[in-house]
């Protein structure tokens, strides 16, 4: 599976559903990176047929509609889109 971790402060597990395409799948990378925050993202369009499927299917119990960017805080909190208050407000948890 390609999934990417990118060093920094470490607040829980935290895991980043993207494509490689999305503006806002990049806002919210350099948003993370801005803050210093540790974290691990998969850009779900450049993986082959069956890690898709599996990484979907994960995703999907976060966030059925499989829209993006999904942000998952220490599978407790998810975050759907960019939203800068409510990215600080769970890295704070």
């Amino acid at each position: 599976m390609s999934v990417v971790n990118v060093p920094g402060e470490k607040k829980g597990e935290v895991r980043l559903y993207t494509l490689s395409t999305c503006g806002w799948c990049h806002k919210t990378k350099q948003f993370l990176d801005d803050l210093g925050i540790g974290y691990s993202y998969v850009d779900i369009d450049l993986l082959k047929e069956h890690e898709r499927e599996s990484i979907l299917k994960e995703m999907r119990q976060w966030n059925p509609r499989c829209s993006f960017p999904t942000l998952v805080f220490n599978n407790k909190t998810c975050i759907v889109g960019f939203h800068e208050e409510e990215i600080k407000e769970a890295i704070k948890k």
